[in-house]
């Protein structure tokens, strides 16, 4: 009935005839579509190669051998759900974007690891890191379930291909999303490479003692509001293949929130579904609530107190933040709140430029809220260089990305204070309670801190 009356028809013979008519991607459960009131494209579904496993030569010969490529993004956006078309993506290595409902969670490729489904938006991250294993280990600060560690296996992979002392750690507070890190990183074929850190939480690790002294460069992609992530819990169900787990869990579509532990059941040993490999899958609906903005407060002191902590890491040469937030309180606030604490300055943290960023992030069109740094900082001259720093993806355009937000630190022993700026009003504000620098952490598990942005 509702899908008749959304879509103008007296019944269902007309609807069968309208939606076999149709050109671009149908709506047959509300997806957004080209063309309908609010003008937003429809979001595709994005498939990274794992370079650990397989190559994209090898996957478009096999298990892509039946489709056609096409040049443009927006042709596989326009195109019928059915088709079986795919674009490799401009942007970052081993991606590609098939029709929205194109269905691979039973291919040979995806139930061994050879392919994964993970967001463009969520490569971001570990590929504006751009980590190099000469400079150090690398760590996962909040790594479950994920897609964002077995990426930065397989950009180690890519590049230094011939490097066997490629490390990284992978922290996970939660035991129970700990169990789901630890299969996609076996099924991922990086069990060698990364060493998952159960029940760790990154706030507890000493940056001073091993192993987190020789951290090179550290992924931050903490728990957020989620206000970006594509609802498309009408999609397809996804199945994350198992190879050998005893304990297996079956979560559901939502990501957690602090100090609780996701819903889960026993399943058998053979498949785990869930989140993990479609990370679009998540409730993203907090701003609903009632306590959103206090809520969102303590996001923002939550997620500036990692940052803090991140810099504490004494042979740290680059860390990367993201969120799978629109909220500029979880974004530009956070990074400008962190760039002018007095633990970045005396450590010589400063922001990425976007001329020093890796091609497909230097050229990445839309970059952070002017005006939203501007208000912050009023009277700064940083303020165009650093809203060029930062990276968005906004959902329902032709990019065909989650909403989401990327930006990178790296040390520079020759950064000036940034003098005036932690005087505003507007600065104080965004600063954690107590000390910005020295806030224990001993209360951090009771803070709630929204959903998971590794939806991964």
């Amino acid at each position: 009935m509702s899908v008749r009356i959304k879509r103008g028809v007296k019944n269902i013979e007309e609807l069968r005839s309208q939606l076999s008519c149709t050109e671009g991607p149908a709506d047959v459960l509300g997806a957004p579509t080209l063309g309908q009131k609010d003008n937003r494209w429809p979001h595709p579904r994005w498939v990274r190669i794992n370079r650990l496993k397989s190559s994209l030569e090898e996957q478009l010969s096999t298990a892509f051998a039946d489709y056609e490529k096409v040049s443009t993004l927006e042709e596989v956006l326009l195109a019928k759900p059915s088709a079986k078309i795919f674009h490799v993506d401009d942007d970052i290595p081993d991606l590609i974007a098939l029709p929205a409902r194109s269905d691979l969670t039973r291919t040979a490729a995806y139930l061994n690891g050879s392919i994964i489904l993970q967001d463009k938006a969520s490569c971001f991250p570990a590929f504006l890191l751009d980590p190099n294993p000469e400079h150090g280990a690398c760590l996962d600060a909040c790594a479950a379930p994920g897609n964002k560690t077995t990426h930065l296996a397989a950009i180690f992979k890519r590049r230094f291909p011939d490097h066997c002392k490629a490390r990284i750690l992978a922290c996970e507070k939660d035991k129970a999303r700990a169990k789901l890190l630890k299969s996609m990183v076996a099924l991922a074929g990086c069990h060698d490479m990364v060493t998952v850190k159960a029940g760790q939480d990154f706030l507890l690790l000493d940056p001073g003692k091993a192993p987190c002294k020789d951290i090179g460069s550290l992924l931050l992609d903490p728990s957020c509001s989620g206000s970006g992530i594509v609802g498309r819990d009408e999609t397809l169900a996804v199945t994350l293949p198992v190879e050998t787990v005893e304990d297996t869990l079956l979560t559901k579509s939502r990501k957690r929130k602090r100090g609780r532990k996701p819903d889960v059941e026993l399943q058998s040993n053979r498949t785990t579904r869930g989140a993990i490999g479609d990370e679009e899958r998540s409730l993203g609906a907090v701003a609903r609530n009632e306590n959103f903005q206090t809520r969102l407060k303590a996001l923002s002191a939550f997620q500036v107190r990692l940052l803090h902590h991140a810099f504490r890491f004494p042979s740290a040469q680059r860390i990367s933040y993201s969120t799978c937030s629109i909220y500029p309180e979880e974004n530009e606030q956070v990074v400008i709140a962190a760039l002018n604490s007095t633990i970045a300055k005396e450590c010589g943290w400063r922001l990425l430029r976007r001329d020093e960023q890796i091609a497909g992030m230097e050229s990445w069109p839309t970059r952070g809220e002017l005006g939203t740094i501007h208000e912050l900082i009023p009277y700064s001259t940083d303020a165009t260089e650093i809203a060029e720093a930062c990276i968005r993806c906004e959902a329902g355009t032709k990019e065909g990305t989650q909403g989401f937000f990327v930006a990178a630190f790296i040390r520079d022993s020759t950064v000036a204070m940034i003098g005036d700026m932690l005087e505003t009003p507007q600065i104080k504000a965004l600063v954690p309670p107590g000390d910005p620098d020295n806030a224990s952490h001993a209360d951090s598990t009771e803070e709630w801190d929204g959903l998971s942005s590794d939806g991964d």
